[in-house]
């Protein structure tokens, strides 16, 4: 069985420059956990998931600073930054996953399995060619060896 079988095909696709609130009320009104990112003419550009939309909400930890003798040493600086960068997000390109993990729509469900186990990613964009078919969900997976699909 290949992705092509199992994939969602009626994507709903966001652009770069929508809000972070809007994103938000899309995933519980669509019932969906992620969305592509996509540019006016389609091109796929990151995806974006629930965790981004969760950073509005974090506690902000900030960077350790070691007093060493030739000055100070900082720890967690730059983690500290993305995660600013996120929490005080207003577009859906200040909170979303540039260059994805993509699978195409004729690989084999196993190939997909293991690469979003390897890559702990529960949402895959399906390509066909340079052109996105569709994406995959481990939930699509599941469903389909409960089903017997596989």
């Amino acid at each position: 069985m290949l992705v092509r079988d199992i994939m969602t095909k009626e994507i709903v696709t966001v652009s770069p420059e929508m809000g972070v609130h809007a994103l938000a009320e899309l995933f519980v009104n669509k019932n969906i956990s992620g969305a592509p990112v996509v540019d006016a003419s389609g091109k796929l550009l990151g995806i974006v998931k629930e965790e981004g939309v969760m950073f509005q909400d974090k506690k902000v930890h900030l960077p350790t600073f070691i007093n060493l003798s030739l000055g100070f040493l900082t720890l967690g600086a730059k983690r500290y930054e993305e995660e600013m960068k996120k929490i005080t997000a207003s577009k859906v390109s200040d909170i979303m996953e540039k260059d994805p993990s993509t699978i195409a729509a004729d690989a084999a469900i196993e190939d997909a399995a293991t690469l979003m186990i390897e890559k702990d990613a529960y949402y895959l964009p399906v390509v066909e060619g340079s052109k996105l078919a569709g994406v995959l969900t481990k939930k699509d997976i599941v469903r389909a060896i409960a089903g017997g699909t596989r």
